[in-house]
């Protein structure tokens, strides 16, 4: 049997993105932080987003302006507090990332008083420039940057291949109260369970979009943090909005590379196979509607025509201008054969973003103390029904910042955890069925495609409700007889991810952004948020 491990530390940060990497690094100075990774520190969705991060600079733009932007965006089911609270935020926070190195794009000249200016460029829903880039690889350049300072830090222990498994709590001990104590994880490399003490943990483990066939994010994003949360007693919302990227390439030796949107708002459009376009058909915004309208749009004319897919067109702009702002997608697609100065790009949309997530406040505590998430994990109250381009890096590097503010006021008044107990295996085995792992992954991912995709019906969500609950059961006897792996851990995430879409889909009796529901086409007056809420809250 193997020995035994045990980690302790001030703050235990499961994730490894924008947010986690944030919040360390405004922590290390005066608490000893864990970094808990997946895998690489990069791998995340940081590291593939493309378009850059929503901040009001520019002198002929206002917050105000951003904020209903959001509200718009978000069809009438954003926090408006929330909304006015990040966006307030925005600029500081973006100003700490120019601290921190991150190289955002200038123009070619300075301000009049030498100070860089930055090329600032627009996406769908915005009124206005105010998206910070760094060419069309924005995500790479932060993380890039904030990894080389975390691991420079002495005050930062990193962690990579390790997956949390679940939450210990106060509760879950039997002792009184709910209080957050650490976290069992599973460390890869010595494929063995460890124990992690901590007087704050914070969840930034990303969405949860790997729960369809089709998506835009890496293979991390399995919703590891939302299922742990709600296993622990949080409280979750807004769940079934589940924002689908209108483009990603289309292309079988290169499937779901995230196209920008910022191609969109730099004049590129969305064309039939015949060379027609067709968003402005459905909404006066055309090819700047959100992400929302401009999805659905695509998947309806996909099925009325037949066809696998449609076109975004940006080849009419100058060569070395698409060259200069797009390099990275220029050369992917350059490798599949496509040259976007001459050709236009195959694209479906795919799962991107999960808008509902833990609820939290504004210093991202949720409903168990010492208990935070910020980031995709997180429901805020920003995004509302359907999120705002470029307004998701800015939520992580916001709330990273609000969570760092309000941990650092509660560390000298907070105790260390107790001794907890170590992870039980006395009565699993090793597994000799991996297969049944992989059959049921691929048809949990499958029905949720087809059944709680871009358009819904009250059967597909029946469907669906009836084979997560089989999957579950059989996941959850798999789960107590084997030892955990990587496999197992996220399959049992993804199906509790699952259920809490479909639940949460059930209750919203009408169609209001990222959720259309063809038996509920109709947008109710006076909207709630989703709220889901666990029998042991």
């Amino acid at each position: 049997m193997k020995q035994h491990v045990e980690h302790s530390c001030d703050v235990l940060i499961i994730g490894s993105g924008a947010a986690g990497l944030s919040l360390a690094l405004r922590l290390a100075d005066h608490a000893r932080v864990m970094v808990l990774s997946k895998g690489p520190l990069s791998e995340g969705a940081t590291y593939y987003a493309q378009g850059g991060i929503a901040a009001v600079f520019d002198e002929t733009d206002s917050i105000e302006s951003h904020v209903n932007d959001t509200l718009n965006a978000g069809a009438g089911l954003c926090d408006r507090p929330m909304v006015e609270f990040t966006t307030r935020n925005a600029k500081d926070c973006i100003q700490w990332l120019i601290n921190q190195g991150v190289p955002f794009d200038q123009e070619e000249t300075s301000d009049g008083d030498g100070q860089p200016s930055y090329h600032l460029t627009r996406e769908g829903g915005h009124s206005h420039r105010r998206i910070f880039h760094t060419a069309d690889a924005s995500g790479k350049a932060v993380e890039i940057t904030l990894v080389d300072k975390v691991r420079a830090h002495p005050n930062i222990q990193l962690m990579e291949r390790f997956n949390a498994v679940d939450l210990i709590t106060t509760r879950k001990l039997g002792i009184p109260g709910n209080r957050i104590l650490g976290a069992y994880v599973w460390n890869r490399n010595a494929e063995q369970v460890e124990t992690i003490s901590a007087r704050f943990v914070a969840l930034a483990t990303g969405g949860a979009s790997k729960v369809y066939q089709y998506t835009s994010n890496p293979d991390v994003s399995s919703g590891d943090g939302i299922a742990m949360a709600w296993r622990a007693g949080c409280r979750v919302a807004n769940m079934e909005f589940n924002q689908f990227h209108p483009t990603t390439l289309f292309h079988p030796d290169d499937r779901n590379f995230l196209l920008t949107e910022a191609l969109r708002g730099e004049g590129a459009y969305l064309r039939r196979p015949d060379g027609s376009r067709f968003m402005p058909d459905f909404d006066p915004r055309a090819e700047l509607a959100p992400r929302d309208v401009v999805a659905r749009a695509i998947d309806y004319e996909m099925k009325r025509l037949g066809v696998d897919c449609m076109y975004l067109d940006i080849s009419h702009r100058p060569a070395d201008f698409i060259q200069k702002h797009f390099p990275t997608i220029y050369e992917r697609c350059l490798k599949v054969g496509i040259d976007i100065t001459r050709q236009p790009m195959p694209v479906v949309p795919a799962a991107h973003f999960t808008c509902g997530g833990v609820m939290i406040d504004q210093a991202g505590q949720t409903d168990i103390p010492g208990l935070y998430a910020i980031g995709e994990v997180s429901y805020t109250g920003l995004h509302g029904a359907n999120r705002l381009a470029s307004n998701s890096l800015l939520e992580c590097v916001v709330f990273a910042h609000s969570a760092a503010q309000d941990i650092l006021a509660r560390l000298t008044m907070s105790s260390p955890p107790p001794a907890l107990p170590r992870w039980d295996e006395s009565k699993v085995n090793n597994s000799d069925e991996e297969v049944v792992i992989q059959h049921n992954w691929h048809e949990l991912r499958l029905f949720m495609w087809d059944y709680v995709g871009i358009v819904r019906t009250n059967k597909r969500l029946e469907r669906a409700k009836r084979r997560i609950d089989l999957l579950k059961q059989e996941v959850q006897e798999y789960y107590s007889h084997f030892r955990v792996s990587n496999n197992l851990l996220e399959l049992r995430n993804l199906l509790q991810v699952a259920e809490l879409i479909v639940r949460s889909a059930m209750l919203r009796k009408e169609s209001r952004g990222l959720h259309y529901n063809l038996d509920y086409p109709d947008t109710l007056p006076d909207p709630k948020p989703s709220i889901l809420i666990p029998d042991n809250y």
